[in-house]
């Protein structure tokens, strides 16, 4: 097994302060670096048709709703983990790029439901199949039982970091 920078990172704080057990940093470091370059690559690629991760997010929350590809705002902020200020602002750009349109809802006149355009159903499904190609090239380099393994490694650790208390108090 190669040796790459969070080693070095890891094996420096073993040898300055190994009363902190710098362990962990071996995980969470490598997940924040892989989160980080194939964010980087993602942006690029969805570049090209003209949006960013932060849109991206908000198509696919639509898309992945299923026919009619409507929500409520508030819906989508909640789902995304954004505050409705954040929202508005990716709504604003995606309906000024025709991708998405804000209209009210017929069950509730005080209410939007924001929807795709034929033109948004066209971008994510295109983005997202350009972004999965970035995802698949990179986890083939394991094979599928470690990719299955390692969703459900995952999975758990980010069950135990949501059931945490925010503050890192116990």
């Amino acid at each position: 097994m190669t040796s790459d920078e969070v080693d070095l990172i890891v094996e420096q704080w073993r040898r300055e302060r190994p009363d902190l057990r710098p362990e962990p940093m071996a995980v969470f470091g490598r997940i924040y670096r892989l989160a980080r370059l194939v964010g980087d690559r993602q942006e690029k690629v969805y570049a090209d048709w003209g949006i960013g991760r932060g849109e991206f997010d908000v198509l696919a929350a639509l898309r992945r709703s299923g026919s009619p590809c409507t929500l409520a705002p508030k819906a989508l902020a909640a789902s995304l983990m954004l505050t409705s200020g954040g929202m508005t602002g990716r709504l604003d750009r995606l309906e000024r790029a025709g991708l998405v349109r804000r209209a009210p809802d017929p069950a509730d006149r005080r209410a939007l439901r924001v929807s795709l355009t034929d033109d948004g159903r066209r971008v994510v499904d295109e983005a997202a199949e350009a972004g999965l190609a970035v995802q698949r090239r990179l986890i083939d380099a394991l094979p599928a039982a470690d990719q299955d393994r390692l969703a459900d490694l995952l999975r758990t650790l980010l069950a135990a970091a949501a059931a945490e208390p925010p503050d890192g108090a116990q």
